[in-house]
């Protein structure tokens, strides 16, 4: 289902214009005492006795009114909301003269409407108010129970009150543990989220640039010491020079292409990522740098996920960096085996070999391109003279098997 077509929408009391809902709550608010006096004046008196609808169904909506009206304020001021509803609680209590069982009845609403105020603070403020907001909310619930105690009831006792609260507090409590627990682990998977991303685009730039700045360096060295003697070599070089930097150009304006959008399922840069097909270009680019670069398929090339193909790209150009920069030979092999569940990629040279270094982030970020797609990756000096770098990446069942033409 496509997520543009239900767009999320806010709640309602976000939707009415700010006019609209100070007005309600302003109603409510002048409301409350109205009903309050409507709700003494209807059910007080003597003994109440039922019999039809039309007496009990006020006799216990205008309690419950009266109790709901101050719930507009809890959101914006819950300790507003409490005070008013214990105002309530106590005018109902004293001026309600009826059948025990009403008065119980009362009781029980009143219990209800306080607590899920407190279980509402304890939900929303620290843990220290809310204590304070619960201890002061029980105290006065139960003063309000000995205005006028009900004989053999024990909702006017102080023990149901104090269950009530406990449970009503535990309830919102835990709501606010939860909500801090979900909040910790969505800024915990924020920061992870961007040290990833941060991790990537420095792999990117350092892959890219690295090559081409060391390609160019080359280029220029050479282009300085036949400058007079040979200006055909020289115009070469300064012609590479021009080529890797555009290709350069273009590479850092993809990355940032791909930064400045603000969503990321929106429509990708119009500059496709580098992959395998790039490799012969690749050659040629090291080739004018003075290192051929032979590139040799085995099994059945096929189109892959274009992780794969971005990853194993990388890791041959920063490869070929490497050996540009440190070998010292004027040639090296990059194999790239297709083979029915992973592709193996492998750059070898004759060189000077000699350990890994310590310092530096090639190495490195070729080892963490590998990792992020659960492959395998060594680096390190072969038997005799020269330097291997190998990595397998498995690939996904849906490229595992190379189509069958039909």
């Amino acid at each position: 289902m496509d997520a543009t077509a239900h767009p999320l929408r806010p709640p309602l009391r976000h939707r009415l214009p700010r006019a609209v809902r100070t007005a309600l709550v302003c109603s409510a608010l002048v409301a409350f005492p109205l009903v309050l006096l409507l709700t003494v004046t209807f059910v007080s008196g003597g003994p109440l006795a039922f019999y039809s609808a039309l007496d009990t169904v006020p006799r216990y909506a205008l309690p419950a009114l009266a109790m709901a009206l101050p719930a507009v304020l809890l959101r914006r001021a819950p300790l507003v909301t409490l005070a008013l509803m214990l105002l309530g609680s106590v005018t109902m209590t004293l001026a309600i003269h009826s059948h025990p069982d009403y008065l119980s009845d009362l009781r029980y609403l009143q219990l209800l409407a306080v607590d899920l105020v407190v279980g509402f603070v304890a939900a929303t403020r620290s843990r220290r108010g809310s204590v304070t907001v619960a201890v002061l909310a029980l105290c006065a619930e139960i003063l309000i129970g000995y205005l006028r105690p009900v004989d053999d009831s024990p909702v006017f006792q102080p023990e149901i009150p104090l269950l009530a609260m406990l449970a009503s507090w535990m309830i919102g409590n835990s709501v606010r543990a939860r909500r801090r627990y979900a909040e910790a682990l969505r800024s915990q998977a924020t920061a992870q989220a961007v040290t990833a991303e941060r991790l990537r685009i420095a792999r990117e730039l350092h892959d890219m640039v690295a090559h081409s700045i060391g390609i160019i360096a080359i280029q220029a060295g050479v282009g300085s010491r036949v400058i007079h003697s040979q200006p055909a070599e020289a115009g070469a070089a300064l012609s590479a020079i021009e080529t890797t930097s555009r290709e350069t150009l273009a590479g850092l304006r993809r990355v940032l292409g791909r930064l400045r959008q603000a969503d990321p399922a929106g429509p990708a840069s119009r500059e496709p990522a580098p992959g395998l097909a790039d490799l012969d270009r690749l050659a040629t680019g090291t080739a004018e740098a003075g290192v051929r670069v032979e590139v040799c398929r085995h099994g059945e090339p096929r189109p892959l996920p274009a992780e794969i193909e971005l990853s194993a790209y990388r890791i041959v150009q920063e490869a070929v960096t490497n050996v540009v920069r440190h070998a010292g030979v004027p040639d090296c092999r990059v194999t790239l085996d297709y083979r029915a569940e992973d592709l193996v990629v492998e750059v070898l040279d004759e060189g000077r070999g000699g350990p890994v270094a310590a310092t530096g982030y090639g190495i490195t970020g070729m080892r963490e391109r590998v990792a992020l797609l659960h492959g395998d990756f060594e680096a390190g000096p072969v038997a005799g003279a020269g330097f291997r770098v190998l990595a397998r990446l498995p690939l996904p069942e849906a490229a595992s098997t190379p189509a069958v033409p039909g």
